[in-house]
């Protein structure tokens, strides 16, 4: 059989919803939990810029809300790719997530490239209000199986 048969993907959603400590040990678990749920389809959206993408949002998260509540990280793996969200409870828009910044991030400093990777390698992303702050969101596409060579 030629790429992923539809039987492969999974039929319905599944989901995994996590709260994660307000400080940076969120982000390694918060990796660690989208490659688990990932590498358990055989055709699933890629793990490596899931895990990536997963580490701004949780950081930023982390960095920029006040507080020191939970915060949340929900895994949606659907039968076109997946989406993962990160709920804080800071209801500001994440800066220029869905739109370009005027100007590049200066590349002598250490922060500043979150928000431009996840617009660059998701294949959508966004934020929504929610009851209790907002959730930051992105995409990414199942990634076909690559062909053996015969």
């Amino acid at each position: 059989m030629n790429g992923p048969a539809l039987q492969d993907r999974p039929s319905a959603a599944a989901s995994w919803r996590i709260a994660l400590p307000h400080t940076a040990a969120a982000v390694p678990v918060a990796r660690a939990l989208v490659r688990t749920a990932l590498a358990e389809l055989e055709h699933a959206a890629d793990s490596d810029t899931a895990e990536l993408l997963t580490a701004e949002l949780v950081a930023n998260a982390v960095e920029h809300t006040a507080g020191n509540g939970p915060i949340e990280l929900v895994v949606e793996l659907l039968p076109s790719g997946c989406q993962v969200e990160v709920h804080d409870p800071d209801p500001a828009p994440p800066g220029n997530l869905t739109k370009p910044s005027v100007k590049d991030p200066d590349p002598w400093q250490e922060h500043g490239r979150g928000l431009l990777l996840i617009r660059a390698l998701s294949s959508s992303c966004g934020h929504r209000p929610t009851s209790s702050g907002k959730a930051v969101w992105f995409r990414l596409p199942v990634v076909p199986a690559q062909r053996k060579p015969t």
